[in-house]
């Protein structure tokens, strides 16, 4: 009898994580507490539901080919970068080509997961749900969490003194769909991030003026690289290889000529701050939005009066009408019990970022909780494909004492200042890439290919690291 696997959401991590069952002859039960599939990428209007989506005038930063199921090319006359309608115009294609949507329970929120009696000999789940007001309860083999890191909106105002003086408009990116209730209005945006970037350089076409507050600076990408190829076209296991054998001080000043020669951020008010850890964003408009005088950078924020803004820098603005919070998410897991609760927000100690240390039977695996210089939907599909595979018991994992004491001895090192915590971070996406896939016997020898097929060996070596490269062997590779 095919094992039972609730899968709690059904945003990119949970269509991912049905598709995976299916090809592994699992039967997956999908729980999605909204009436729709897409997760934020089904975009609303407004935000009164309290989910967190896509604002209307977001673009994807990862191509088309860098970006899709590994089993699942966008449509050719798709462009490379797209609306949010477009991108789910393709999950909506993906759902309905695999047949996945029969598997989901809309409007089904997931109120409790707890292990049964006999958890350490059958590692099952009771999971408790509620539609429409009516509970039922239901055992399952396995669990896949796929709510994602945007659950709800990080809003430190206690970190900003005087923020309660404030008259103005306050309110977090997470409201934020269209700019028309800003028309003509004086913004403060803080926080520099993809988010931040998009909504000043939108708002400076209707505003009065946008300021832009970061504490860090950060490196701005294009979209375009200098030959005119998407940008992510340049990600390959060849650059991947030379960032992991060249000295990382090398590698720094090397790339941070090449960003200054097409942009001197500096000049800008970009640059990154001293001390601080480098970050990109992707933005084709916000260089030509601060030389414009369209939006306006400034430095971290010192305090607030009840219509000014003071800076770090020693600089007011006045007459400020809105501030809005760029400053991201929290996650949770309300429907765990404790230790487990707790083990599952920290992502440093989580085994190869999915599953928890602490259970005797590795029958839960949390998908989609990663950042990635990449595509989190490929990092998502991977993760699926191996978690489904340790269900089906055809990969192993490490035995729950040795992931305990690996993850206790991460956390010491982490409070006495031996190594970084470095759960904030974005993963190198061709490095964890390969890193789950072979665990399922999927990623490709490039060795194995330069004898068997040279030319498609250098295609791999030397081209766009894409998620096709993953089924040329292993479990669902493609024939041919």
């Amino acid at each position: 009898m095919a094992k039972k696997v609730a899968v709690i959401g059904a945003g990119v991590s949970g269509l991912s994580s049905i598709k995976c069952c299916l090809d592994e002859n699992l039967e997956p039960t999908c729980f999605e507490r909204t009436s729709d599939f897409g997760g934020l990428w089904k975009f609303a209007d407004t935000s009164e539901d309290g989910m967190t989506r896509v604002y209307r005038s977001l673009v994807t930063n990862v191509c088309k080919e860098m970006s899709c199921y590994s089993d699942f090319p966008f449509r050719e006359d798709y462009p490379n970068f797209m609306s949010h309608e477009k991108f789910w115009d393709y999950l909506r294609e993906f759902a309905e080509h695999f047949g996945l949507l029969r598997y989901i329970r809309f409007k089904t929120t997931v109120l409790s997961v707890t292990k049964r009696p006999d958890f350490s000999e059958t590692g099952q789940w009771d999971v408790v749900t509620e539609t429409e007001g009516k509970r039922d309860r239901a055992v399952f083999d396995a669990v896949m969490v796929c709510t994602g890191q945007f659950l709800s909106p990080h809003l430190p105002l206690e970190s900003f003194p005087g923020i309660h003086k404030f008259k103005g408009q306050i309110l977090h990116s997470q409201e934020y769909r269209i700019p028309d209730a800003f028309r003509g209005k004086r913004i403060l945006v803080v926080g520099l991030g993809n988010t931040g970037g998009d909504i000043a350089v939108e708002l400076s076409e209707i505003a009065a003026q946008v300021f832009l507050s970061t504490r860090t600076g950060t490196w701005v990408l294009s979209r375009s690289s200098p030959g005119g190829y998407p940008f992510n076209m340049i990600q390959t296991r060849w650059l991947n290889f030379l960032v992991r054998v060249l000295p990382s001080r090398f590698i720094n000043w090397t790339h941070e000529r090449k960003m200054n020669k097409i942009l001197n951020h500096e000049n800008y008010g970009l640059s990154i701050a001293k001390g601080k850890k480098p970050k990109f964003i992707v933005n084709d408009e916000l260089p030509t939005c601060i030389l414009c005088g369209k939006v306006t950078m400034k430095t971290s924020v010192k305090d607030f009066t009840e219509s000014s803004v003071i800076f770090e820098d020693g600089t007011t603005e006045a007459n400020i009408d809105v501030v809005i919070f760029t400053t991201g998410y929290e996650f949770s897991f309300p429907f765990f019990e404790e230790p487990l609760k707790s083990l599952c927000t920290k992502k440093i100690i989580l085994y190869k970022r999915v599953f928890p240390p602490n259970l005797e039977r590795a029958t839960l695996a949390i998908i989609g909780l990663i950042s990635l210089n990449g595509s989190i939907l490929v990092g998502t599909e991977f993760q699926a494909r191996w978690a489904t595979r340790v269900f089906k018991g055809l990969c192993s994992i490490p035995p729950s004492q040795k992931l305990m004491a690996e993850a206790t001895k991460t956390e010491q090192l982490i409070k006495r200042g031996v190594i970084k915590d470095t759960s904030q971070d974005k993963l190198d996406f061709i490095t964890y890439m390969d890193e789950l896939t072979q665990c399922i016997g999927a990623k490709p020898s490039i060795p194995l290919l330069f004898i068997k097929d040279p030319r498609l060996a250098w295609e791999v070596f030397f081209g766009p690291c894409t998620p096709y490269q993953y089924r040329l062997v292993g479990p669902g590779r493609w024939d041919g």
